[in-house]
Order: structure tokens, then sequence, then C-alpha cells
């Protein structure tokens, strides 16, 4: 059995509970929009009365979260930080796991090179983030309407801008530091997270937002303002290549046996 499929097996039942996780995210976040609305409670009204920091713990309380799309995007900051931790946890953890489980002889002995070792795992990666992004898709469409589909389709193509980004830097981290790659990785990712939410309480350090990808593509961004930044598309593009490359350079001179 080659590599990709091999990895693709061995992390199947991992995609499933992240994407039962997600799709129970989606349903709880939107049926709770649903009454609301019902009831005739205004979110927006609730949301203008509460201090700024709340607010930017809510997605910046930028949104009409009485409408379906508008309370969406409100908790779209936490289904993107679910789908980057699954990117940056499987990014180290399919690099790293023959070394720390003892197995990389069995690897090793098979007869292909560590480029072809790398290229199956991160395609293998690549594929798990994919389907991962679009069950949100599909299930974030489903509950809120083909109606809003281009918001949607909007905000999923920037999530999976940071996906790949987040990917990159677990197999990065993985490939230049075994051990304690998963937990690196989460730790940026939790670093530049909480940066993101700061940069909204605090309006004179928004030049800082350079320095967080979830600033990036947020739903403020993507939805109100002038949707997707060519240089940020680039950069983001450009980070997870020069990434890749060193995750390939330095698993091919990696003493693996140590």
């Amino acid at each position: 059995m080659n590599i990709y499929l091999r990895e693709l097996i061995a992390n199947r039942k991992s995609i499933i509970i992240w994407s039962v996780s997600m799709v129970l995210l989606i349903v709880m976040g939107m049926s709770e929009q649903s009454a609301l609305s019902e009831s005739g409670s205004s979110m927006a009204d609730m949301l203008n009365n509460m201090p700024k920091s709340i607010k930017a713990l809510m997605g910046g309380g930028a949104f009409d979260t009485s409408t379906a799309i508008g309370y969406y995007s409100m908790i779209h900051m936490y289904l993107i930080l679910m789908t980057t931790i699954h990117a940056v946890m499987i990014g180290a953890g399919i690099i790293s796991k023959e070394e720390q489980d003892k197995t990389f002889e069995f690897l090793m002995a098979k007869p292909v090179s560590r480029f072809n070792i790398v290229s199956s795992k991160l395609l293998a990666a690549f594929t798990n983030v994919l389907i991962f992004n679009l069950v949100t898709l599909v299930t974030s469409i489903v509950l809120i309407g083909s109606s809003f589909m281009g918001d949607v389709v909007k905000l999923m193509l920037g999530m999976f801008l940071l996906q790949i980004l987040f990917l990159s830097i677990g197999a990065f981290l993985a490939a230049y530091k075994s051990k304690s790659a998963t937990g690196l990785g989460t730790g940026i990712l939790l670093i530049t997270f909480f940066l993101s939410i700061i940069i909204d309480m605090v309006d004179h350090i928004t030049f800082l937002k350079y320095l967080t990808p979830f600033k990036y593509f947020d739903a403020k961004t993507l939805i109100i303002d002038a949707g997707f930044n060519p240089v940020l598309v680039l950069l983001t593009l450009g980070l997870t290549s020069v990434l890749t490359y060193f995750t390939f350079k330095f698993y091919n001179n990696r003493d693996l046996g140590h």
C-alpha cells in the first residue's frame, strides 16, 4: 500500500471525529440564532450594549446578528480556530509520527526516497484539510441557506488559506524539531489568534494585523470591507511555500534514528 493511502486510512477516524464535531458546532450555533430570532430577541442590541472586549470575543460586533449570515459571521472566528488547530496538528503529527513511535525503520525500508515520503504525507494531510473544509462548507450552506452561498464560499476560501498555512507550520516544525512540534505549532496558533482579538479591542494597534494571519481573512474583512487583499493572499501562499520547502529540506537532513 502506498504511503498516501496508508496515511489517509490511519487518519480516517480522526477526520470523522473532527468533521462531526464541526457539524455539531455549526448546528448548535445556528439553532441558537434561529431560537433568538423566533423569540423576538435582538442580539444586535445586546452586542451594542456590551463592552468592546466582549464584542471582540464574539467576532467584533460588526454584523447584524439577527440575520443568519450575520450570526454565522460572528461565530466564524471560532470555526477558523477549530480548523486551523486541526491543520497544525495533522501537519505536525503526520511528519513526526514514525520518529515518535519508533517505527521509522519500517518506513525507511521502503524503496522510496525521503522526498516521496514527505510528498505523500503532505498530500494526505492536505486531503484531510480539504475534506474538513468541504464538510464545513456544505454544512454551512445547508443551515444558512443557498441565498448566502457567495458569502459562505468566500469565508471558506479564506479559511482554507489559513488551514494550509498552519498545516505547513506544523509540518515545518515537525521536520525541524519533531518532539515538540505539536505544542509549538499550537502555541504559535493561539498566540496569533489572541493577538487578533486584542487588535479588535485596541484601536491604535491595528498595524499589528500583519503579524497575525487570523486578521488576513476574517469575516469582517471578507464580507463587509474590501474582500480578499491580493497582497495578503500572496503573503500567505508565499509563507506556505517557504515553510513547505524547508520541511523537505530539514526532513531530508534529519537523522531519524536519534
